[in-house]
């Protein structure tokens, strides 16, 4: 029997050998079940709040209807809207998650390529020669080569896994990154319009301290009013320019805030003042089960689980032995003319193998050490659903009492206005000091204030609202 049969018959037996291996398999990593969460039947305070507060709150709707969109739409601002659209393509920290999420994808890509053989070319021209002696010779060769590590013990298909699951994680770290900018950006714009309904307000107040300082320097030049009146109309009307000017810096410096969200810089844009709609959407908050499929952070909290699972796999696979085949077939000459001879053909194959017969106990700590990952990744998992739930109980109640407290803020600022009035008209007739009079604008200052903090609180919580609850949604045409 030749040398050449007894090669191809015992690499034929190998193959036999190794395609049994294959067929029966031996996965090393544990199979995956998404961990269990507590799951309520329904929001406790949106029950409440649809109790309370006024219609168009809907306790439930499919998963499928709750589609992320332009949920800022809702809010009925042409601007906001303008500036929303920005985010996607403009802010640095979403080009940064979207560069992740491409690199991710790349290493997916890479992770599935070694599932498959690797071959290479080569081709080299060697000239060699010694004393007078050796003669010089040339040496021309050409071969293709491959080799393949197959997956038997499933560890490849468990960095596979991993890389699939970082993928989805970033996939859900780049949703958050644009959830959490939008969201940003619309709470810096709400303030900045209540900034300028504030602003608004305290001018309107300004012209009216100063007409109140002109009527009792009048009423002091005429010996009706005491200078200690003069000097209270003085101290009033100054203190409320102070709080214009305080006003123009928060201003400024949201306006500054948007434009970093933007991706632009903080001197080159500028937003003008423009009238404030004070719109509140009315936020179908679903049920429970929905926020899992829809939070981008559980989303990539539940897949950081999956990763961790995958590991396992990777370091089990250490317990058994990795197996490499390679070949290679090729030509070598003297001279580059008959290099590709069937006489001068050069072939090779292998089947080598590689186990670890003693570590000390590394492999069962990497093992032990992968299951803990694991189970803490569980865990974080659990606390991001708890939280998540929990955030959505405070947004709601947050929405419920802020809509009653307008209601108040309302009445307080109406009877407040009145108060004011009477006791400048008072004051005008003598019947009570101007201390009275100081005492009551200010109450009247502070109402109105308050009431357009209420109406810029409801959106903002609104706003918290929709990121608890992961993004927009559409409702279903009736």
């Amino acid at each position: 029997m030749s040398l050449h049969t007894t090669t191809l018959r015992l690499t034929s037996m190998a193959l036999a050998v190794l395609a049994a291996l294959l067929a029966s398999g031996c996965a090393v990593t544990p199979a995956y079940h998404t961990s269990s969460t507590p799951q309520p039947a329904a929001y406790k305070e949106a029950a409440s709040t649809t109790e309370k507060t006024a219609a168009g709150w809907t306790e439930a709707a499919p998963a499928d209807m709750l589609e992320r969109g332009p949920w800022w739409q809702l809010f009925a601002d042409p601007v906001l809207d303008q500036l929303a659209a920005s985010i996607e393509v403009s802010n640095q920290n979403v080009a940064a998650a979207a560069a992740n999420y491409a690199q991710a994808r790349a290493l997916v890509q890479q992770q599935r390529a070694s599932l498959f053989p690797s071959v290479s070319l080569t081709a080299s021209d060697t000239r060699s020669g010694g004393g007078d002696k050796t003669p010089t010779a040339n040496q021309y060769r050409a071969s293709i080569g491959a080799s393949w590590e197959p997956d038997i013990w499933g560890k490849l298909g468990a960095g596979v896994d991993n890389a699939q699951a970082s993928l989805q994680i970033s996939a859900a770290e780049l949703a958050a990154a644009r959830l959490s900018s939008q969201g940003e950006l619309a709470t810096n714009y709400f303030s900045l319009r209540q900034t300028d309904a504030q602003k608004a307000l305290l001018d309107a107040t300004v012209e009216g301290y100063a007409r109140v300082l002109q009527i009792t320097k009048n009423r002091f030049d005429a010996g009706l009013a005491a200078r200690s009146d003069l000097l209270q109309a003085e101290t009033q009307l100054a203190n409320a320019r102070i709080d214009q000017l305080t006003l123009t810096r928060q201003r400024a410096t949201l306006e500054h805030a948007i434009a970093v969200l933007l991706g632009k810089a903080a001197s080159d844009f500028s937003l003008p003042a423009a009238e404030w709609k004070v719109v509140v959407p009315d936020v179908p908050a679903g049920v429970p089960s929905t926020l899992l499929q829809r939070r981008p952070d559980i989303a990539a909290a539940e897949r950081r689980v999956a990763a961790a699972n995958a590991q396992i796999g990777i370091a089990r696979s250490a317990y058994f032995p990795s197996l490499n085949l390679t070949g290679s077939y090729g030509y070598a000459a003297a001279s580059s003319a008959g290099l590709f001879n069937a006489s001068n053909n050069l072939w090779s194959l292998g089947l080598s193998a590689a186990q670890t017969l003693f570590d000390a106990g590394a492999t069962k700590a990497r093992v032990a050490g992968a299951e803990a990952q694991r189970d803490a990744a569980i865990a974080q998992y659990r606390q991001s659903v708890l939280a998540a739930f929990a955030d959505v109980e405070n947004q709601l109640a947050a929405t419920r009492v802020l809509a009653q407290q307008q209601d108040l803020r309302k009445a307080a600022s109406a009877a407040a206005d009145q108060v004011e009035a009477q006791m400048l008209n008072r004051y005008r007739a003598g019947q009570v000091s101007y201390s009275e009079v100081v005492t009551a604008q200010n109450t009247a200052l502070t109402a109105r204030r308050a009431l357009v903090q209420a109406q810029a609180d409801r959106q903002t919580t609104a706003i918290a609202l929709i990121q608890s609850l992961g993004g927009g949604w559409h409702v279903p045409a009736q």
